[in-house]
């Protein structure tokens, strides 16, 4: 499977973020499943994180691909790929932890603020970045700004998204979103609730590519 192409097809990245039993992930993963939404990131400083990339995917195999978030550093870059993360995101630019993701042939979406970081992103081979964080950057008006001069890279949004300001950013040239706290709250959250949340970003999303055609 191309990661790549697969991220620019579906288009929404859950993101897990916080204390979550190995239940609670694969509750919540099926019923991503069940709503069309198929990639599912665990961020490295959530409990246990990598026993649960690996549960997750052993448990749904190719019916959704697992990556691995908040990765800093090479060698968590490595203990994500022996986990079985199919990609790798971050907070932040660092070239050694992008060379090695390339070494072991792992789509690598590293975080940027600017121009100027995107830009050496791109250069050193990342097809993918992530703005982060972009409500705080400016949202869907920045990225379309920033995109203007850098039409070739592709961009995650991430930081704030939720069905209000989805759409906004897809029209303003997004390939991706990374939705956080809004989707899946690191607590009180509730399955129903999820579910409800995840229907109407995939309804957001559709009216959006329904108007591009």
């Amino acid at each position: 499977m191309d990661i790549f192409e697969h991220i620019k097809r579906t288009k929404l990245i859950p993101i897990i973020r916080g204390n979550y039993t190995v239940h609670d992930v694969s509750a919540i993963a099926d019923a991503l499943i069940n709503e069309s939404i198929l990639t599912l990131e665990i961020t490295l400083n959530s409990s246990s994180a990598l026993t649960l990339i690996e549960v997750l995917r052993r448990q749904f195999d190719s019916a959704m691909v697992v990556g691995a978030g908040t990765v800093r550093t090479a060698v968590q870059v490595q203990q994500a790929s022996d986990a079985g993360a199919q990609f790798i995101v971050s907070p932040n630019y660092d070239p050694l932890s992008v060379t090695l993701s390339q070494k072991l042939h792992l789509l690598h979406l590293p975080g940027v603020a600017t121009p100027t970081e995107a830009q050496t992103a791109f250069v050193a081979g990342c097809k993918m970045v992530k703005l982060f964080p972009a409500d705080s950057l400016g949202g869907p008006a920045y990225l379309k700004t920033i995109r203007a001069p850098l039409d070739d890279i592709d961009f995650m949004a991430s930081g704030g998204i939720t069905v209000e300001n989805a759409a906004a950013y897809l029209h303003a040239g997004a390939a991706a979103l990374g939705l956080g706290n809004w989707l899946i709250p690191a607590t009180n959250w509730h399955l129903d609730e999820i579910k409800l949340r995840a229907k109407a970003l995939q309804a957001a999303c559709q009216r959006t590519e329904a108007a591009n055609f």
